[in-house]
């Protein structure tokens, strides 16, 4: 049984210390935030039958993109996806856009993430850039749930500010990146700074040939540290 099957059949947190339902939250909005091809659609079918186990809060955003995505054909979830987060400034996927942009800082940026999955002794994703959301969420809910929260912590801004412009685009997929929200701190006076000045003038652009694309989760393979 693979990793991903385990984490969404157990009734508690992942083994690292998210003990509160966010391993759970993070592995079930990693599977809904990949791109939809047919392995990746097969996979969400686990979503469901774990929901009972989701906290209260994140179990009806879920469960509601859960359906969303496989009651309607492949090709159009597909068209979907790529509608709604491909080159679009303020709906990336990759956590380092939001901060670095396509700028040089940005390959330095990506670099922080591919040091934290070697360090928790797995390999960085091969098809996949390792600042990728639902890479991210996968690590943090199958490898190493501290350096993942810690991950996802630092980009809370740019999560916030995600949710929110897909929200404003009446995306579902807003319900989702809320429900990751919920399992991060609140905003504190320096965040809200932060995505005050995000808001008005997006990610900082300086084109360095790292567009986003979508390809599907790199970390079924590899095993979990022990």
């Amino acid at each position: 049984m693979n990793r991903i099957v385990r984490v969404l059949s157990r009734r508690t947190g992942h083994d690292g210390g998210a003990h509160d339902g966010s391993a759970l939250v993070w592995q079930s909005s990693a599977l809904l935030l990949a791109y939809p091809d047919e392995d990746s659609v097969a996979r969400m079918a686990l979503v469901e039958p774990a929901a009972d186990a989701l906290p209260e809060q994140a179990r009806t955003p879920v469960l509601t993109v859960a359906w969303h995505i496989l009651g309607r054909p492949l090709i159009q979830a597909q068209q979907e996806y790529v509608q709604t987060f491909d080159w679009k400034r303020r709906r990336a996927l990759y956590l380092s856009y939001w901060t670095t942009g396509d700028t040089r800082n940005r390959g330095q940026a990506i670099l922080r993430f591919v040091r934290a999955y070697r360090d928790a002794g797995v390999a960085p994703p091969s098809d996949e850039l390792a600042d990728h959301l639902a890479v991210v969420l996968e690590f943090a809910a199958t490898v190493d749930s501290a350096m993942g929260y810690d991950l996802l912590a630092e980009h809370r801004t740019p999560l916030a500010m995600l949710r929110d412009a897909l929200a404003e685009a009446r995306s579902p997929y807003a319900l989702v990146v809320g429900a990751v929200c919920s399992t991060l701190p609140e905003p504190g006076p320096d965040d809200l700074a932060a995505a005050r000045r995000l808001a008005a003038t997006g990610p900082p652009v300086e084109a360095v040939g790292l567009e986003p694309y979508p390809t599907p989760l790199p970390f079924p393979t590899a095993e979990v540290p022990r």
